[in-house]
């Protein structure tokens, strides 16, 4: 009985269990579950729209000034969950500087702090005039026509 006891308790020590939890690593990474890309932020200055077109979703953060608080916020919210952006196909777009009159804010003329949510076709979807929380932005995503149509796509036995 004590010999029984005796293994079962090596069989749960620390070394046997990171042997298990290593393999279990090793087998979770080999398969072929698709990764979303990390989450990219750019300068509106560095990115032409149109390569855009289907590929990616925008959305684009505009303000006055780089310290503005509202701006700052919102960065420091997108930053704390890149992930569930990443897995929509999300591009955040910064546009900080009003005198240089980039093409996007020339397109879509928004007034200080502005948050604008364009879909994968390029037409601006939503503005928001404060900050918005990651989960509040992907679940307006997932209202959208296209992200609709991408989940079925997926999951075509969600239908």
């Amino acid at each position: 009985m004590r010999r029984a006891l005796l293994l079962t308790l090596l069989a749960l020590s620390p070394a046997a269990m990171a042997q298990t939890t290593s393999t279990t690593a090793q087998t979770t990474v080999a398969t072929d579950i698709p990764v979303p890309a990390p989450l990219t932020i750019v300068n509106a200055m560095e990115i032409d729209l149109d390569t855009l077109l289907f590929l990616q979703r925008p959305i684009v953060v505009f303000a006055d000034t780089p310290n503005d608080p509202n701006f700052r916020r919102q960065m420091q919210l997108i930053e704390r969950e890149p992930a569930e952006l990443a897995e929509r196909d999300v591009i955040v777009i910064t546009d900080t500087d009003p005198a240089a009159k980039s093409p996007l804010r020339v397109k879509l003329r928004p007034r200080g702090f502005s948050l604008i949510i364009l879909d994968k076709d390029l037409k601006p979807i939503m503005r928001k005039p404060l900050p918005w929380d990651v989960r509040e932005i992907s679940h307006a995503i997932d209202k959208f026509p296209l992200r609709r149509q991408e989940v079925l796509e997926l999951n075509p036995a969600g239908r």
